[in-house]
Order: structure tokens, then C-alpha cells, then sequence
């Protein structure tokens, strides 16, 4: 297995620059992995393959304003800094710019002109990948200073902030939105209760990890980054007892995935709080996801590599070539596939 395995050609025209307006409306290509057929539907369509029973597992991380902007301390140089996740009181790890003009012992003046506020950070040490740890003098002011980091093949500024948050987000944490949640509305949730199918909410914070594409030539080297989880006993009670009534669960996004997956290695589903490293390649047994619904991922990426090892590679470049063929839009604010 090569990285470039799950390589494909994505003309820019087909990059969704901005969602649609009613959540539910985006498209929905429903891949059937038994007999290898392929459907096309509308998002609000999906109430019609889910069953009373099944449980629908949704992750209700939020998205933080992780986007930091100041100036060096003792210079006027502009710097970016990316929030990726808290290590302890006021220490985080970052991603900034420009890295080259950031040694550790550097400071940096972060202002809110609205609020005539001021704070500083501080470059502690270098870490692996260009990542820095980096110590905020007051950081419970970092709401009011940051934005929310749009992915980089999004060019085009979003009116409405929240549109880059599912309307369940809930607990603040992420770097990056779980998209595949982008296309369910108030209304289509209560429409799949309805159903008689099990709503439940899960966190995993997102990590800036979700954006790199694999770079070595093994997958298998690829070190992927840490993420923050957690799985309740009561969630962890409903998926087993649906598992034993012979109901599915239908995982809402990669993010699911990784999580309940990490938290049912021992072949049921455990109740977990901590950091999830779980790379899924293909050849990885599933323990307890039996549907999946995601977007349309980056080429080389190791969210195409887990959605390959549920679907199938192959299956799945052929259901990206028709998404092309049918005009389907790509990645974050772009249209849906329900895997079952």
C-alpha cells in the first residue's frame, strides 16, 4: 500500500467555496457496500435508510476562534499564530508564522482595538512538524481575539461565522469543523427521531491534521497527530445495547469514526475520556461501525485512507470519479456520501 494509492485529479471548479443555503439541501451520494451500487439523492433524504432502532452517533465538538493575529514585540512584524490544542495552564501547541522569525523567547502583542485589551504570548521551545509551545499571559481572553481558521483551499470570506459550526456543536475544542454535520438542520434531526432512531453526541476535538495530506510514500509512517475524546457510559451503553438488538450505528463523520472506534478496540464499546492517535488504513476491523456518513475528502489524505478502509479504495475512487461526473461539490462545505 503506497500513499499514492489514494491519489485523484480534483479540477479547483469543483472546491466548494461557500454552503449552500439550507443545510439539507446539499447533495447525497449513497454508496451500498454489499452489491456495489451507487445512488443520488438530496441530504434530507437520508431519513429513508435509517431504521427505528439504529443510533445515529453525532460529534458535538465546536469550533474555537484558534486563528491568532499580532506583532513581535520589539519589531512591527506581523505573526499568525494557530491554536492546535491546550497542554496546561496558558500553554498551547501552535502552528505559527513566519516560523523562521519566531525562535523561542520571542514575545508577541496580540490587540483588540474594540475592547482596547491587549495580550502577550511567548514562544517557549521548538516541537516536532514546525509546532511551537507557546505561553498566553491571560488566556482566558483568547475568545476575543481569535477567529475561526477556515480551511486553506477556502478562498472566499464566510458571511455568517456559524455556518462553519454544526447546529449541535456544543463543546468548545476544534481547530476544524466536523463537517459531515454541515448538512443536518434542526428540523431533519427531529426528522430522523421520528424515526424511532437513537440520537447520541460524542466529542473529539479536530486538529489541524485533518487539512495535511500524507507526505511519506507508506502510509503506515504517517504520524498522526493527537486528538481529544470523549465517549460517556451512557453513550457507551446505548451503542452496545443497539449492537446486541441487531440495530446499526451510523457514525456522523470521520472524527465518529476514529472516536468510537478507539473506544471499541476490545470489541465493544468502552466508555473513554483521553487522547485518540487511531490511524485507520485500510485492513483496520471495524468493531462498531456499521454506516458512515462523510464528505467528499483531499487526495492523499488520511480521512480518503479511513473512509477507503470502510468502502473500499477502489469503490470509493469510482464513487469520487461519478460525484465529478454528476458535478458534486468537494471537501468541507461541499455535498455528503452515506456509506452502508
Amino acid at each position: 500500500m503506497k500513499t499514492s494509492d489514494f491519489d485523484y485529479n480534483l479540477p479547483s471548479e469543483f472546491i466548494a467555496q461557500t454552503p449552500v443555503e439550507t443545510r439539507d439541501q446539499s447533495r447525497l451520494m449513497v454508496l451500498h457496500r454489499f452489491d456495489g451500487s451507487i445512488e443520488h439523492h438530496y441530504f434530507y433524504d437520508i431519513v429513508n435508510y435509517l431504521r427505528s432502532g439504529d443510533t445515529m452517533v453525532l460529534n458535538n465538538s465546536r469550533v474555537i476562534p484558534a486563528r491568532i493575529l499580532g506583532r513581535k514585540d520589539d519589531s512591527d512584524t506581523n505573526v499568525e499564530i494557530l491554536l492546535l490544542r491546550r497542554l496546561d495552564n496558558d500553554v498551547w501547541e501552535t502552528l505559527v508564522r513566519p516560523g523562521r522569525k519566531l525562535a523561542s523567547g520571542t514575545k508577541v502583542r496580540i490587540a483588540n482595538k474594540a475592547i482596547d485589551t491587549e495580550i502577550n504570548a511567548e514562544v517557549l521551545e521548538h516541537g516536532e512538524d514546525g509546532i511551537r509551545l507557546v505561553r498566553f499571559s491571560d488566556e482566558r481572553l483568547l475568545q476575543k481575539f481569535g477567529r475561526a481558521p477556515l480551511p486553506p483551499y477556502i478562498h472566499t470570506p464566510l458571511a455568517d461565522a456559524e455556518r462553519y459550526q454544526t447546529v449541535y456543536a456544543e463543546i468548545n475544542g476544534s481547530v476544524a469543523a466536523p463537517t459531515a454535520g454541515f448538512h443536518f438542520t434542526p428540523k431533519l434531526l427531529n426528522d430522523v427521531k421520528k424515526q424511532g432512531v437513537h440520537i447520541a453526541f460524542v466529542t473529539l476535538h479536530i486538529g489541524i491534521d485533518t487539512f495535511q495530506p500524507v507526505r511519506v510514500d507508506n502510509p503506515g509512517q504517517h504520524k498522526i497527530h493527537k486528538e481529544y475524546g470523549n465517549v460517556t457510559s451512557e453513550v457507551a451503553n446505548l451503542l452496545n445495547r443497539t449492537r446486541k438488538e441487531g440495530k446499526k450505528i451510523v457514525a456522523v463523520g470521520t472524527s465518529t469514526v476514529r472516536l468510537l472506534e478507539a473506544a471499541a478496540l476490545s470489541g465493544i464499546v468502552q466508555s473513554f475520556t483521553g487522547w485518540v492517535d487511531l490511524f485507520i488504513l485500510p485492513g483496520h476491523q471495524f468493531h462498531v461501525t456499521d454506516a458512515m456518513v462523510t464528505n467528499f475528502h483531499l487526495p492523499r489524505s488520511t480521512l480518503l485512507m479511513l473512509v477507503s478502509a470502510f468502502a473500499g479504495r477502489d469503490f470509493i475512487l469510482e464513487a469520487y470519479s461519478q460525484a465529478k461526473d454528476h458535478g458534486y461539490r468537494f471537501y468541507s462545505f461541499g455535498d455528503a456520501m452515506l456509506i452502508l
